[in-house]
């Protein structure tokens, strides 16, 4: 009996023990609605505030220029200036967006100045030409359709872009109608895509929420994406596809209100979009078929009245936006099959070794990279972890903020959700359920084979995460009478959620001095006058061989036909590589119909920084190069050294070709 009696009392101990820790996580997940179903009227829009930070991003501006400048020299400033600058274009626009009453018009053009702040900071990276490696590919294909006046020419360096002519097509037309070379009328494509965006992101999550203050936290947050800052404002065509899927959502969100007129009308400006959609960019597409599937799905399950109308939208919406790009998909031949499929395969196996705890196989170690300043690193790692808090904080409220006009307070609101499937938007139930894949993502872009789908795949779960993130700041942080630490803290939260999409969109954003295989840290003068003298003193067209970042730089400067096979099944790399010309190589130059190949005797400084010279599987990945390698061709007999401006030689090959 006393040991009954001792065991008794034990548990009564940790059950009273245990409530307060139970009522403390139930306070802190739960879905109590803080901020209240109507946002407080706000104060008049303040033209000093909106002119003020005006200013301060203009001056952020030029310190990221002179940033900019100071790394080309190497000067140690850089570092410390380009970041200051970096602080004043995002953090008091930040502040100012992210405080309860500032007026809607007001968020709104401040989020709009720094989106396109956001994009000039890409911009002075290198203002004189596109220099992104996904840029080139891009830029090529729109000047072969300039040069051409056809679509669906092949691009040897993405072969399913011509299956995607989207991008080309909108920067081709604006380059005709303004006379402007081709990357004059991107730039102008792009700035427009970023204020288009920015907007359309602002409505659809004010139309679902019901709040300008989720719309204006909501639109911060997302610029916190790590491919936000460069990636989403590169000349590639994620960078249009994104920007339709935003509209597409908004304009079936705003739809549900309209006259039903106006509605059938919006059914068709929706089909309008999702078939420029569809023809534009495939994972872009295939995220808006999740979407509207899914919300139609989600909406199929829900208890309640909904009008013939709106029905008849969101199930057209979804019938389109699935069909549509199977549809182009099956006329094109399918391309996106071969050229995704590997990459998503090896990036789950990846993941799923990660997981299981298998040693990760040599092909899988990274070679040694510039690693970033701790402080970089810092802001990163605290945006992702006051991203994932306020998932946790923002999901259940999220649903209770779908639920609100339920008779029960607290988790009974929950209960009507689960139990009678009963709520009032469907978007947000699905956009709840989209954010889960944000540590999916995160858990990608930690492996090196799975971090390019964890990085494409961050650009649309910030979607959901911009909706969860904000209601937790309005609805568990700021609440409805935000003062004291509960004003500065959300501020902050959301400050540093945007400064870390900065620090975690590259490993260096500061233009410095030449690195081997860097991508847009290669692109330099010296490569670049190369390539032009090819084109005015070869002439274009001709069938050239190279490494990585000189094929890009043969393609769009030079204009020549880069070819990545040197003949079938031999790579470039398995040709400049080798340590001497074997029957192989030497088989595929007599063979093939390459008829030049530029040698860099800069690839001999270091080691690559993409971890490869030539092809991500050649044979001596991450190993430097020697010189030898390169310069074996001036001993094979009927080859000729045409050009050599010390670093760089172009060998001609065409006197092995075999008799045709």
């Amino acid at each position: 009996m006393a040991s009954a009696s001792f065991l008794t009392g034990n548990v009564f101990l940790s059950a009273r023990s245990v409530r307060p820790v139970v009522a403390f996580v139930s306070n802190l997940i739960g879905p109590e609605l803080h901020g209240g179903t109507v946002d407080p009227k706000p104060h008049p829009v303040s033209p000093g505030w909106i002119a003020g930070l005006c200013v301060t991003i203009a001056l952020g501006l030029l310190l990221v220029v002179v940033g900019n400048g100071a790394g080309l020299r190497g000067s140690p400033i850089a570092f410390p200036v380009y970041w200051t600058g970096t602080v004043l274009v995002l953090v008091p626009a930040a502040l100012r967006v992210s405080r309860p009453l500032v007026a809607r018009g007001e968020r709104l053009v401040i989020l709009l100045v720094m989106a396109e702040a956001l994009y000039l900071v890409k911009v002075v990276y290198y203002p004189l030409n596109f220099v992104g490696h996904d840029e080139f590919l891009h830029w090529t294909a729109a000047v072969d359709l300039i040069t051409a006046r056809r679509l669906f020419l092949t691009n040897p360096l993405l072969e399913v872009q011509a299956s995607y002519p989207g991008l080309e097509i909108v920067t081709t037309a604006v380059a005709h109608l303004t006379g402007t070379s081709v990357f004059v009328a991107g730039s102008i494509l792009l700035a427009v895509l970023r204020a288009t965006f920015v907007g359309a992101l602002f409505l659809f999550l004010e139309k679902i929420s019901g709040s300008v203050r989720i719309a204006g936290i909501g639109c911060l947050v997302y610029m916190g994406c790590p491919t936000f800052l460069l990636f989403e404002s590169m000349f590639s065509y994620e960078s249009l596809g994104i920007v339709l899927c935003a509209l597409t959502f908004a304009i079936e969100a705003g739809s549900r209100d309209l006259e039903p007129r106006q509605r059938y009308g919006s059914v068709l400006l929706i089909g309008l979009v999702l078939a420029s959609l569809a023809v534009t960019h495939h994972l872009s597409s295939a995220f808006g078929a999740i979407y509207f599937g899914g919300l139609a799905l989600t909406e199929a399950l829900r208890h309640g009245p909904m009008r013939t109308g709106v029905r008849l939208v969101l199930v057209t919406s979804a019938v389109l936006a699935i069909t549509l790009p199977l549809l182009w998909m099956e006329l094109r031949g399918n391309p996106v099959e071969s050229y995704l499929g590997p990459v998503i395969e090896h990036a789950y196996k990846v993941l799923l070794n990660k997981i299981q705890g298998f040693p990760v196989m040599p092909a899988e170690i990274p070679n040694e990279r510039p690693q970033q300043p701790i402080l970089m690193r810092a802001t990163t790692l605290f945006g992702v972890l006051l991203i994932a808090l306020c998932l946790a904080t923002g999901f259940f409220r999220t649903w209770g903020l779908s639920a609100v006009g339920a008779l029960r307070p607290g988790w009974a609101l929950i209960g009507e959700v689960l139990r009678k499937r009963h709520w009032r938007d469907s978007r947000l139930i699905f956009l709840t359920m989209v954010a889960v894949g944000f540590p999916v993502s995160v858990a990608l872009r930690l492996t090196i084979g799975g971090w390019e789908v964890g990085n494409r795949m961050g650009s649309f779960v910030f979607f959901a995460v911009a909706l969860l993130v904000a209601v937790s700041i309005v609805h568990f942080w700021q609440r409805r009478a935000a003062r004291g630490w509960r004003l500065h803290a959300s501020s902050a939260f959301v400050a540093i959620i945007v400064m870390s999409g900065s620090t975690s969109a590259t490993i260096d954003p500061i233009r410095g001095m030449f690195r081997v295989v860097a991508d847009s840290e290669s692109i330099e003068t010296m490569g670049v006058e190369t390539a032009l003298w090819t084109k005015e003193w070869l002439g274009p067209g001709n069938r050239f061989s190279s490494d990585r970042i000189n094929r890009l730089l043969l393609a769009g400067y030079g204009r020549q036909d880069v070819r990545i096979d040197v003949w079938q099944g031999i790579t470039a790399g398995r040709v400049f590589l080798a340590e001497q010309l074997y029957p192989d190589g030497y088989y595929a130059l007599v063979n093939g119909d390459v008829d030049f190949l530029l040698a860099d005797l800069r690839l001999t400084f270091a080691e690559p920084v993409m971890g490869y010279y030539y092809e991500p599987w050649e044979d001596n990945t991450g190993m430097k190069v020697p010189a030898s390698s390169l310069l074996k061709f001036n001993d094979v007999e009927g080859v000729t050294r045409i050009y050599d401006n010390g670093f760089q030689i172009i060998y001609d090959v065409r006197a092995l070709h075999a008799p045709r």
